[in-house]
């Protein structure tokens, strides 16, 4: 782990901040009352309701 060059720390720091927002963002949404009710994607199943969250 000592031979990690700056360009691979950057790297692994944009993924994180990438998994970050993500994460982050889903769990601001699933506050909200927004998104789908299977698996957050409302063109994977015909049984899906999807609301537009409160403002």
């Amino acid at each position: 782990m000592g031979d990690w060059n700056a360009a691979t720390v950057i790297i692994a720091l944009v993924i994180l901040a990438v998994f970050l927002w993500i994460v982050i963002h889903g769990i601001r949404k699933r506050k909200r009352g927004g998104g789908c009710s299977c698996g957050g994607n409302c063109g994977a199943c015909g049984g899906c309701s999807c609301s537009p969250g409160k403002k």
